[in-house]
Parts: structure tokens; C-alpha cells; sequence
């Protein structure tokens, strides 16, 4: 019974080295070849799990071969557009000056239903307002509306919009991320005086965050009030 623990832990922390190795798209993300490869390995992970009869050895080859051949394909794949062509696809227009493309709807296996359905989630409820759709390699569906038709930036406004900066989180969940406070450029006792504005502690703080320009997102246990 605890050979079977090992095993499964085992092959359990190859699985994640092989995700992790693979990069950190979402399935949703992934290129054909990518979602194949995680499929497949999963299915050889699950077969030395479930079968102790099997040497743990005789599960790790066929997973870490698997994962090699893709880095190997990954690699080509950066280095040669026909590789590339040959693993991910091609991007492929579904719309052009409001207009569909029947044949490449045809091509793609999509239907008219399903495009509009797309439409709808990039909030584009009228199809000839659309400039361009095109089906990229991952099955995301990327939408440009006529220019007439696009919302207007800051800058078509005419409005000066205020810089954005990244905030780092120095707080999370009662926990002080040392880390990050220092990335920040900030030390404790300066996270100790915040608080004390703040009136709470760190126990008691839920998310807080500071940018460079010292902005605060602060979110205290229990809820804001």
C-alpha cells in the first residue's frame, strides 16, 4: 500500500514538472499539439497509478519520451514557419467587412450560430459592424470592428489618461510576503505604520497592495464596509 503512495507521488510531481516545463497556457490556450501531448501524458501517468504490477520505471519513459519529443517539436517550431504551419495551423479570417466567408466557415467547421454566438461574447451584437474575425490557432476567435464602430480610446476623446502602475502585493491572506515588500521597496516597519493609518494588523488584512507611487488597495478581513 505505501509502494502505491510512492508511486502515485511520484508520478504525480513528474506530471507537474512536465506542465510546468510545457509552460503555463490554460487548456483554453493551448495549440493542438500541446492539448495532445497533455492528454497523452496524463493517460500514461494514469496506467502505472493504477496498476502496481507495472515498474514505476516503465511509466516514467514513456512520459518523460513524450515530453522530450514536444520540446524537441516546440523547439522546430519556433525555428521553422513550416513546422509551425504543420503543428499549430494557420490563422483563419471567418469575417471580412461585415461579410462572412462561407468557405472558410465550411474549412473550419463552424457554424453560423457558433460565429455569432462568438460575436456575442465580444460584445458585437451586429455582424456588420465587423471588419475582420479571424480563428486563431488556439480556437479563440479575435474581432475587429470597423473603426466607426470601436470604442473610443483616451486619446479619440481628447482625455489626458492617468499612468497606470503594477501594484505588488505585500499582504495576502494575514500573511506578510517578505518578498514582495522588498520588491516594493518598503521594510516591515513602514508595513507596520500602514496598518496602524489603517487601524488593523496584518492578521487582520486580507489583501494589501502598493504601487510606485505608494497608491494602497487594502481589503480587510470580513469584507469592506
Amino acid at each position: 500500500m505505501i509502494l502505491s503512495y510512492l508511486r502515485t507521488i511520484v508520478l504525480y510531481l513528474v506530471l507537474i514538472l512536465a506542465i510546468r516545463v510545457m509552460g503555463k497556457r490554460q487548456i483554453g490556450e493551448m495549440e493542438p499539439a500541446e492539448f495532445v501531448v497533455t492528454m497523452l501524458v496524463a493517460n500514461l501517468a494514469a496506467i502505472p497509478m493504477q496498476d502496481g504490477g507495472i515498474p514505476l520505471l516503465s511509466g516514467l519513459i514513456p512520459i518523460l519520451t513524450v515530453l522530450s519529443v514536444e520540446l524537441v517539436l516546440s523547439a522546430g517550431a519556433v525555428l521553422s514557419i513550416r513546422i509551425r504551419r504543420i503543428l499549430c495551423g494557420k490563422p483563419v479570417i471567418l469575417m471580412e467587412n461585415g461579410n462572412f466567408l462561407p468557405e472558410n466557415l465550411k474549412s473550419t467547421r463552424i457554424t453560423l450560430d457558433e460565429l455569432t454566438g462568438l460575436l456575442r461574447q465580444k460584445n458585437i451584437l451586429d455582424p456588420r459592424t465587423v471588419q475582420y474575425a479571424i480563428l486563431e490557432t488556439n480556437g479563440e476567435l479575435s474581432v475587429f470592428p470597423f473603426p466607426a464602430n470601436a470604442p473610443a480610446s483616451a486619446k479619440d476623446a481628447g482625455v489626458q489618461a492617468k499612468e497606470a502602475y503594477l501594484p505588488v502585493t505585500v499582504v495576502s491572506d494575514g500573511k506578510i510576503l517578505t518578498g514582495n515588500l522588498e520588491k516594493a521597496g518598503k521594510n516591515e516597519k513602514w508595513l507596520r505604520n500602514v496598518l496602524s493609518d489603517l487601524k488593523t494588523d496584518v492578521k487582520n488584512t486580507l489583501l494589501l497592495t502598493v504601487d510606485p507611487k505608494d497608491g494602497l488597495i487594502f481589503y480587510p478581513k470580513g469584507g469592506r464596509k
